[in-house]
């Protein structure tokens, strides 16, 4: 019989033994730090895993394939959906070199990724960044206590900011909040937060080289799945790790 994870996932593998083919499989509602997407699953509703991770759609209809890690993913009680539910999906996959940073970073001095998680929204709350200074790697993962995904996003941008020794040098932040960099850099209104925005506005005007970067979460980049792991650690563990360098072995990602 296929291999059954005991998180309520199956092995992609030994289920294709028993012939039967991914692109026939339903699908089933999950939730994905908070936003409630699409998975892939079996017909007794467990997710199909396939090298630790599961085919997602955000959208039925859009046209978008992607890939989460499956110890990301919270099922959601419900109907099996038919595979039809979904159109069909182009794979879509983040762009990055070897050091798992988009192009553009080669260019940089500090480079940064950032993320945040929440287990509830409001819920316990934590963050993690990964911070590359010089080539120097140095890692945060801190919990923040009751907060919300948004502010966790956020203070991790602010973590990576007062982390750094210098403001001149270029600097990228990369993070996965659409919501973040709207508030930050777009003129999105908030309607919450606004201490915790403007604190952050104050520390940006002090780097004229700075950028922030989306990156799509759950693509494969390595140095952001870090930082979502730091995040989900300091929230798992209730504690805050301080800054720790890492060694050079591991200083790429």
């Amino acid at each position: 019989m296929p291999w059954l994870h005991s998180s309520g996932t199956l092995a992609l593998e030994s289920f294709g033994n028993l012939g039967y083919e991914r692109a026939h499989m339903p699908w089933r509602h999950v939730v994905l730090r908070g936003t409630q997407v699409l998975a892939r699953c079996a017909p007794d509703g467990r997710l199909l895993d396939q090298g630790g991770r599961v085919e997602i759609r955000y959208r039925s209809n859009d046209g978008k394939s992607y890939r989460a890690a499956t110890r990301n993913l919270e099922l959601v009680p419900g109907d099996v959906l038919p595979d039809d539910h979904c159109s069909d999906g182009t794979p879509v996959v983040e762009p990055r070199n070897n050091e798992g940073t988009v192009p553009q970073a080669s260019h940089a001095n500090l480079i940064a990724y950032t993320d945040g998680a929440c287990s509830g929204n409001p819920g316990p709350a934590g963050l993690g960044v990964v911070l590359i200074e010089n080539g120097v790697r140095r890692e945060l993962s801190e919990y923040l206590g009751i907060g919300t995904n948004n502010v966790a996003e956020l203070t991790g941008i602010l973590r990576a900011l007062e982390g750094v020794g210098r403001s001149a040098e270029v600097m990228l932040v990369h993070t996965d909040s659409q919501y973040a960099i709207g508030v930050l850099t777009k003129g999105w209104k908030a309607k919450a937060n606004q201490q915790l925005i403007a604190d952050i506005k104050e520390r940006i005007r002090n780097f004229p080289r700075l950028s922030l970067v989306y990156v799509k979460g759950h693509a494969g980049v390595p140095l952001n799945e870090r930082a979502d792991e730091l995040a989900r650690q300091a929230v798992a563990q209730r504690g805050t790790s301080g800054w720790v360098e890492i060694k050079s072995s591991r200083a790429s990602g």
